[in-house]
């Protein structure tokens, strides 16, 4: 609870959709963040009475001092529709702090906790072809272009 404001924060200003993460909790107010979509994120990492499709996730968030930089979900097992989709891991910097190393750096600290929760040889993850920034963040951490379609590459690290 302690952190709940930056987080909050953060998380509504956050675009619904940018570069394929998706942000569900775009403009709630700081009293629904707090009542209802904290505790939400917090039962994701041990779901009761969930749908058959739906996957535990983990937030994690990224500070340098008292500034919230970057969110980090790692989801802890893939379904066919997550290994051929949007894998393991997804997440987002501050616009404000963009091209400082945070990405590359959260990553890497987010794959080690990967590394340690999911089952799958390697972590999926997947990048927009155009979103060359987020690209050379994976690539930095090990990552090999395993796949692609027309929008996406899929990006394969090994565990």
């Amino acid at each position: 609870m302690q952190d709940a404001f930056a987080q909050w924060e953060y998380t509504t200003a956050l675009p619904a959709d940018e570069n394929g993460l998706t942000n569900p909790y775009h403009g709630v107010t700081y009293d629904e963040y707090v009542k209802k979509v904290l505790p939400e994120l917090i039962s994701y990492e041990h779901p009761v009475h969930m749908p058959d499709w739906f996957v535990p996730e983990t937030y994690y968030y990224l500070w340098e001092g008292d500034r919230l930089i970057g969110e980090f979900r790692i989801r802890h097992y893939l379904t066919d529709a997550l290994r051929n989709g949007a894998g393991h891991i997804g997440y987002s910097i501050r616009k404000d702090e963009r091209g400082h190393g945070y990405g590359t750096a959260g990553l890497k600290l987010t794959i080690e906790i990967a590394r340690d929760i999911i089952p799958e040889d390697e972590i999926f993850l997947r990048v927009y072809k155009d979103n060359t920034a987020s690209q050379k963040v994976m690539l930095k951490n090990g990552a090999r272009i395993a796949g692609e379609d027309d929008e996406h590459y899929f990006m394969r690290i090994p565990k």
